[in-house]
């Protein structure tokens, strides 16, 4: 279920972004970059605030944080990719070649509990128990939100 709602987050950050480049009043698109950036604070702050850390703590947090969901978004990218791949084939996919592909987007559940188990005894440093409790309930209404100021943002777009 986790790595449904962190897709679903890529997915929300990718649109959100392509919605905002599209709401620019001189028509520029804004740095990708910069807006991930921007994504990554808005989410400090509000993991800050749910969590209630400390100074100490978000310096030691998020940088082991955000280690993590480059992991996972690099595990995620590489399964997005191969089925990318086998979808826009211009030739015959093969039985083997979908199988293969299948087997690969399944196993990345296994890699992304790997990666979280690994940072989860790392966070286990820093973060007080009841915190690392609320640490998936912060993501999950983190991703919430999002979801709601996406259909805001949708609700506000004149139709054409």
């Amino acid at each position: 279920m986790q790595r449904i709602i962190t897709a679903l987050i890529f997915c929300l950050l990718i649109t959100a972004g392509t919605t905002m480049s599209a709401q620019e009043p001189n028509g520029k698109r804004p740095d990708r970059k910069e807006w991930f950036k921007q994504m990554r604070c808005y989410k400090h702050d509000f993991m800050s605030k749910e969590l209630s850390l400390t100074k100490d703590q978000q310096d030691k947090f998020f940088p082991l944080y955000d280690e993590m969901e480059k992991k996972l978004h690099k595990i995620q990218h590489e399964s997005m990719e191969m089925e990318r791949k086998i979808s826009a084939s211009s030739s015959e996919v093969s039985d083997l070649e979908y199988e293969k592909a299948a087997e690969a987007m399944i196993e990345v559940k296994g890699k992304e509990a790997s990666v979280e188990e690994q940072y989860f005894a790392k966070f286990k440093t820093v973060l007080s128990p009841k915190q690392l409790f609320k640490l998936k309930q912060a993501e999950r209404k983190f991703t919430r939100e999002l979801m709601r100021q996406h259909s805001k943002m949708k609700e506000r777009k004149p139709r054409k």
